[in-house]
């Protein structure tokens, strides 16, 4: 099945969803499903095993999220779950959980995301009282089952997401552990954003007759010289307001349209530009289309500086006096990307895209990057003295575009009346300035003096992932140099335990922040191993594995000792 095969289902309504189900997705603002949702839920829905091969953002959690909600009968009711969700990383377990919740509330859906980094007391409490639905990282899932906390005997429903993945950071052992608690009757679901033959693999195994899906890829970039600059910056989530705001001053947009995810977002955001002196204005689903064109006109215009607005409302625009597209939030789809960043590029026009990624962002932008060929440059938030210097840039390059145009009569001459008396009792430098001044704040000034941290954890550029043991099998160099950027922990397990690199990627990338990419360097001796990680984000990976076991052994993690430059 293609996503060519659901043009038909226009809206989650067509899908048959249950009510309660369908008020969730409209008051989160959901205004109609992506390709991969109008492809999978029907036969989800139907029962049926299914493999999807879709990128990361595509819109997949709800394509396998709303069926399974709406399947679980007798919802807040036994003990046992019915439907477990394996991820890859602790990261995307949240997402899941979170996208859970925000659906099944009206149903009363009980959801438990189980992961490292989270006190395990508070998830054995969980499981006392009963759950619905696990969303959990192999390790964990397999911790829990080894203590007799998860119970998996009356699962009807599993979903095996981002299942490439999943086989990169070495869980195959550990999936192969966990099915064989699982009932042979029930609906298996996987996810993957590419198909190696070890996927095929896993299908065979663990699927009966499945569904296929296979998303269209946006079009590629590569062979088309791009008209459009692309650029992303790194920002917390409680600081993306000001972070836009220091943007816009920065690149000071003729006219730009801000996407936005729902129609909440759109509306919430235009209030706080306007409240910080923007004119912006909404354009989503919820207006009618005589609302609508007079915001567009508005930003024809001139009246409007910029536009807020849902991917949904702003189809089929096409404003010539566009120069930017700011996208609040990493699209859910490359092709939304491509199709976003297209507006600024129609005709041979040039533009800027800018991207505000949060820290858990980073996949989903990677993926963008890989599947349309375009490179996307993660650049340092301008702090508020380059914006102040970029405004004065920008004021003087436009006296000197007035000084070249000016024609006598037509130009300057008529401001003599003006200049020549004051050179009379002034310097005329000091009236130069003067005037520079007034010019410069007629184009408004910088009242937002707001601190915004930087992020320290985004993944390194290189994404290297050197690892080996060490050399010969003998013990690793502990004096061996620590890459820049990266702090070595030591780990109480080693070769003995049976202890590979790929059970040490798995296990710091399941229960920490990081990704398998973000791993530096390993060294696996008899007793203990060395791993290289990000200096950032080397606490998170302690607090993280404390208490945790690898290869079925408690390990003891801390910073090694020996470390040089």
């Amino acid at each position: 099945m293609t996503d060519n095969d659901s043009d038909t289902v226009a809206s989650f309504a067509d899908l048959q969803l249950r009510q309660e189900l369908l008020d969730a997705l409209a008051g989160l603002g959901y205004e109609e499903p992506t390709p991969i949702q109008r492809a999978a839920i029907p036969p989800l829905l139907e029962g049926r095993d299914l493999v999807g091969q879709a990128a990361t953002g595509t819109g997949k959690t709800a394509a396998f999220a709303l069926p399974i909600l709406q399947r679980i009968t007798g919802h807040g009711e036994g003990v046992k779950p019915k439907a477990l969700v394996l991820a890859p990383t602790r990261e995307l377990a949240v997402q899941v959980s979170e996208a859970m919740h925000r659906y099944g509330h009206e149903l009363g859906t009980r959801v438990l995301p189980i992961y490292g980094g989270q006190p395990i007391g508070r998830q054995l409490k969980a499981l006392e009282r009963g759950v619905d639905v696990v969303i959990a990282t192999p390790g964990r899932a397999l911790d829990h089952i080894s203590r007799g906390t998860l119970s998996l005997g009356e699962l009807t429903m599993v979903v095996l997401d981002e299942a490439d993945e999943m086989l990169d950071m070495g869980f195959a052992e550990d999936i192969e552990a966990i099915f064989q608690h699982i009932p042979e009757e029930r609906q298996t679901m996987l996810f993957s954003a590419t198909m190696p033959p070890r996927i095929s693999g896993m299908v065979d195994h663990y699927l009966t007759d499945p569904a296929r899906i296979e998303l269209g890829r946006a079009a590629s970039a590569k062979d088309e010289p791009s008209t459009v600059s692309q650029s992303a910056y790194v920002v917390p989530r409680g600081h993306k307001p000001a972070a836009l705001g220091r943007m816009l001053d920065a690149e000071s947009p003729a006219a730009a349209i801000v996407f936005c995810r729902t129609r909440e977002e759109v509306d919430q955001l235009t209030e706080t530009l306007n409240g910080r002196g923007y004119r912006a204005e909404p354009l989503h689903g919820g207006m009618n289309q005589q609302q609508r064109d007079r915001v567009v006109e508005r930003l024809r215009s001139a009246t409007a500086d910029l536009v807020v607005a849902t991917d949904v409302a702003a189809r089929g625009l096409d404003i010539e006096q566009l120069t930017h597209v700011v996208n609040y939030n990493v699209p859910s789809a490359p092709e939304a990307y491509v199709h976003r960043i297209g507006r600024v590029g129609r005709a041979g026009r040039e533009g800027t895209a800018i991207t505000l990624a949060e820290p858990r962002e980073h996949r989903m932008l990677k993926t963008i990057e890989r599947v349309t060929g375009m490179k996307i440059a993660v650049r340092k938030l301008p702090t508020i003295a380059d914006v102040k210097a970029q405004r004065l840039e920008q004021t003087r390059a436009a006296l000197w575009e007035s000084l070249q145009d000016s024609d006598g009569s037509d130009g300057l001459d008529r401001f003599r009346a003006v200049v020549e008396p004051l050179a009379e009792e002034f310097d005329v430098m000091e009236v130069a300035l003067a005037a520079v001044k007034l010019a410069h704040e007629a184009d408004g000034t910088i009242t937002d003096e707001e601190e915004i941290p930087e992020v320290t954890s985004w993944p390194p550029a290189d994404g290297r992932r050197g690892r080996k043991d060490g050399p010969g099998g003998r013990e690793p160099r502990r004096g061996r140099a620590v890459g820049r950027g990266m702090t070595r922990l030591f780990v109480g397990v080693g070769r003995t335990a049976g202890v590979r690199p790929q059970d040490l990627v798995g296990a710091i990338a399941g229960e920490s922040r990081l990704r398998g990419r973000d791993i530096g360097a390993i060294d696996i001796a008899d007793r203990f191993s060395l791993v290289d990680v990000p200096e950032g984000a080397a606490d998170d990976v302690i607090a993280a594995l404390k208490g945790t076991t690898i290869k079925g052994r408690k390990a003891t993690i801390r910073r090694e000792r020996f470390q040089s430059r």
